[in-house]
């Protein structure tokens, strides 16, 4: 139980120094905490770190009534077959149960009945609804790069059937396209148009629309659709296997590479200015990380495999 409860709670991004330290003389005080961290260590090591909404009901944090049973279950994962742990890492439900679901630095790509191409981002889930009046994505959680492909009825005849993406804040109508969306995890979406046209249409704001155009791109949220701006010439990179920094902040470099490793990835501020250009590839984080000291002065720390931090040399 204890292990399950540390697991939660260094995973959060809550745990302060002082949880570090207790966890530390908690893992020395007895060879069988040791051995159940390791256990710990090695589940979530193969099928990916529990998500961030299920790491806060522990060791007080919070006082919801599930805590007890989110942790015993836990407990329970750590020690029972991995399908068991697979099911429980994939929550929410909605995303445990969607069609199509990518694991942590997982890519794959979907050949859907009309010809229509879907790659899955790192962490991505999705449902795929065709029916008789629209084909619907509906995107829960990551990113998706879609190449659409033309409904078997032309769009002349009252039968046709518009291509839809549903995300937490609205839909986006493609307009015969190629283009990414992706969900974050701040209540807001973001679509980039590569080709054709897609329109924007907030859940609570229907009458509120914009149309987004190749080359361009746009954060919308549930109520409000931002500016439209030139799109990023390195959108797509990730499907193929590419993370290509220009002039990036250290900071938003490392965000965008923890999508695609488990664990926590953090960066002292004190060297979140830092600037970081090159293409990396995503295959394996790690030799991205050992390469860090030596384009920046940075250290990178390893309190454990799956929490790293890159500080300031000599921290």
């Amino acid at each position: 139980m204890q292990a399950a409860q540390w697991f939660f709670l260094l995973q959060s991004g809550e745990a302060t120094a002082a949880d570090h330290t207790r966890w530390s003389h908690w893992r020395a005080a007895d060879p069988a905490h040791e051995a159940a961290w390791q256990r710990a260590e090695q589940v979530s090591g193969k099928f990916g770190m529990l998500p961030g909404a299920l790491s806060m009901p522990v060791l007080g944090r919070t006082v919801r009534s599930d805590r007890r049973a989110a942790v015993k279950a836990l407990a329970v994962l750590l020690t029972a077959a991995p399908a068991g742990w697979l099911a429980w890492r994939a929550s929410p439900a909605r995303e445990w149960l969607a069609d199509h679901r990518t694991a942590t630095g997982e890519r794959r790509e979907l050949h859907l009945a009309d010809g229509t191409r879907i790659q899955l981002n790192t962490a991505t889930a999705i449902d795929v609804a065709y029916g008789t009046t629209r084909r619907l994505v509906r995107l829960h959680a990551g990113e998706i790069l879609i190449e659409t492909a033309p409904d078997a009825v032309p769009s002349s005849d009252p039968g046709y059937r518009p291509f839809v993406v549903e995300t937490a804040q609205g839909h986006l109508r493609a307009l015969g396209t190629r283009f990414v969306v992706r969900q974050h995890a701040d209540d807001r979406s973001h679509v980039t148009v590569l080709d054709g046209a897609v329109e924007i249409r907030p859940d609570d704001a229907r009458n509120l629309t914009a149309v987004v155009r190749a080359g361009e791109q746009a954060m919308f949220s549930a109520t409000a659709i931002g500016e439209i701006t030139a799109a990023s010439p390195d959108a797509d990179d990730w499907s193929r296997g590419v993370l290509r920094a220009r002039n990036m902040r250290l900071h938003d470099f490392l965000a965008e590479l923890g999508r695609y490793r488990p664990g926590v990835l953090r960066c002292d501020p004190a060297v979140a200015d830092l600037r970081v250009s090159g293409v990396f590839q995503l295959r394996d984080t790690g030799p991205v990380l050992d390469s860090l000291p030596q384009a920046l002065p940075v250290d990178v720390l390893f309190r454990t495999r799956y929490w790293v931090t890159v500080v300031a040399p000599g921290h």
